[in-house]
């Protein structure tokens, strides 16, 4: 069987690219990127993945010199094209602005790695640095208005790089040009067959299993439930025991929908375990969004040990099972040169020791979203299922965001004069989200824009423009309920977890959840978080709506839907008791997560 080799200089897309190569029938494997020249020799092609550092910065990370005399065809992506100008003497420069998200290029030279494509396409840019003298030998094959080295090659030797990244879904021919570079370039065959996952799926948890038990975490979602479900079939019932848990912060009504639909599953018994008490106490006065991921790690490592102390379980030799895929991993920081995003709640220290030990099965580890569904549908569970939209771990506790103070809002002059240049005005929060800017997290506050209708055409551009231009901000939101605002009448209150909040959380979730299956949205979009802002006039709370498109969730696009749909649902939001306002999230990830926190 042909391969391609990946080295991963640590961005966040590293996986997404040996999956997409994957899917066209070419099997990938992740290399580090120090990786020696003899054993990449046995590899049809290499590509060097992007990263969040900068080829200035000391310890960043760097391939073996010899890398660039491999007599191998290579593409170099963002970072890896950088790397490759730089070490064939070439020139990179630090941009004065950074380019996060869309983008237009044009096609000077197709040569083999844009055969038969258009000469204008959009693309998906997350960079500061960029090349600005070609190496000897090379020629620029594509340029954007921000960007004059887009793309280049060296036909003779068959290297190639690309500032852009044409491994996410939002890179209109990305699948096209990775296509020219493994068929056309690296002459490969396509004898990869992803199809045969299940069973190798099976021969992995036997192994890693052995002659243990597992109890296994569940949250309802696809990942844990697909999980859950390879692991039964591989070892029969009476070896997996399924734990959910209450934690207090689910949807409305969830637990009992939860318990229903394993009923009809015949996987064995799902044990509930009430735990709101536990969690919420623990959660108490913690604003910090990572310590919250912390604390709720734990809490399900204390669950897990509470469980084992149970009489039927005493003297048994058991291990933790969870549905983690792929994006909680490397989000969290597990590849070698990677960003930490976010920590998600399966990846904090308590879990990490146990993942060392041995003690952790996680079936799903190497899987995207879109994946994990495929199984399901091989595996035969319910449609309803596996199409359920995605829901974090920690469940609406990070939702619920928490602030330590009192903060008036922010006045700034530049983002309100670019504001106003597009009909709308604008204004910061002292509130901050989680971003994901140049492959590496950040940590930024939230721009505000009011004053002009949810115009998809004029909002989603500025948007971009604002977070590209200025890094104070990683979040751009437009207000529908008041349409207009008088910034100074209102600011961030002190707010916490409580039962209060929560209830008034999966009160407007619930509303929402129900208007995008009524209007036939459900479908239409991948992910839907509805958030709880402490930003008011008079002590109440403002509801944020961030509906997303995507395929796997590791880059993510804004929703358009209907303006008047959404009008509609915002006045039936803000009728609520205790809601202000209402926001539309028009970010796309990059630059921000889809989760705010």
């Amino acid at each position: 069987m042909e391969k391609i080799a990946v080295l991963d200089s640590g961005g966040q897309y590293c996986h997404l690219i040996a999956r997409k190569v994957r899917e066209l029938g070419v099997y990938a494997e992740i290399l580090p990127l120090e990786t020696t020249t003899k054993r990449l020799s046995r590899y049809k092609g290499v590509i060097i993945s992007g990263g969040p550092a900068s080829v200035f910065l000391k310890g960043s990370p760097r391939p073996k010199p010899s890398l660039f005399q491999l007599d191998r065809p290579l593409l170099g992506i963002c970072y890896g094209h950088q790397l490759m100008a730089q070490y064939l003497e070439g020139e990179v420069e630090k941009g004065r602005d950074n380019e996060y998200g869309q983008a237009d290029v044009r096609i000077r030279h197709e040569l083999p790695l844009f055969a038969e494509l258009p000469l204008r396409q959009r693309v998906w840019m997350s960079h500061g640095d960029h090349v600005a003298k070609l190496p000897p030998g090379f020629e620029t094959l594509g340029d954007t208005r921000q960007c004059s080295v887009a793309a280049m090659g060296d036909l003779k030797r068959k290297y190639f790089g690309l500032q852009f990244h044409p491994e996410v879904v939002h890179t209109a021919y990305g699948s096209e040009i990775l296509r020219n570079f493994l068929f056309r370039v690296c002459r490969c065959r396509m004898d990869w067959h992803p199809e045969d996952s299940v069973l190798k799926i099976f021969e992995t948890i036997r192994r890693t299993v052995k002659d243990r038990w597992v109890l296994f975490f569940l949250s309802g979602g696809v990942d844990s439930t697909v999980a859950y479900a390879l692991t039964v079939k591989a070892l029969g019932t009476e070896r997996v025991h399924g734990v959910y848990v209450d934690t207090g912060f689910m949807r409305l009504d969830e637990t009992r929908e939860i318990q229903e639909a394993f009923d009809h599953l015949g996987y064995g018994r799902l044990e509930v375990v009430a735990a709101r008490g536990q969690f919420l106490s623990r959660l108490r006065n913690v604003v910090d969004p990572e310590k919250k991921r912390r604390i709720i790690g734990r809490l399900f490592v204390d669950v897990q040990e509470q469980v084992l102390e149970q009489e039927e379980f005493a003297g048994s030799d058991w291990i933790l099972g969870q549905g983690t895929i792929y994006p909680d991993r490397i989000e969290s920081g597990a590849s070698t040169n990677s960003a930490v995003i976010k920590t998600h709640h399966n990846r904090v220290d308590s879990i990490t020791k146990l993942i060392k030990e041995g003690r952790i099965l996680e079936p799903l580890a190497d899987f995207y979203k879109d994946e994990v569904r495929t199984l399901g549908r091989v595996l035969g569970l319910p449609q309803q299922l596996i199409w359920r939209h995605p829901f974090p771990g920690p469940g609406l506790a990070i939702r619920c965001l928490c602030t330590k103070e009192d903060e008036k809002v922010l006045t700034d002059s530049a983002i309100d004069g670019m504001a106003k240049n597009a009909g709308y005005r604008g204004f910061l929060l002292p509130i901050r989200s989680v971003g994901v800017q140049g492959d590496s997290r950040s940590y930024a506050n939230l721009t505000v824009l009011h004053g002009g209708p949810l115009d998809f055409r004029s909002l989603l551009p500025l948007a971009t423009e604002i977070t590209n231009r200025h890094r104070q901000t990683n979040r751009v939101v437009l207000a529908l309920e008041p349409k207009r605002w008088r910034p100074g009448e209102w600011s961030v209150h002190k707010a916490t977890l409580t039962r209060k909040r929560i209830a008034l959380l999966q009160e407007a979730d619930s509303i929402v959840t129900e208007f995008l299956r009524n209007q036939g949205f459900y479908r239409r979009v991948w992910q839907c978080p509805v958030v709880l802002v402490p930003l008011s006039r008079n002590g109440g709370e403002t509801i944020a709506l961030r509906p997303v498109t995507s395929v796997d969730g590791m880059t993510a696009e804004t929703a358009q839907l209907p303006a008047g749909k959404i009008n509609g649902l915002s006045r039936e939001l803000k009728a609520l008791s205790g809601v202000e306002a209402v926001l539309y999230d028009l970010s796309h990830k990059p630059p921000s997560t889809i989760e705010w926190e």
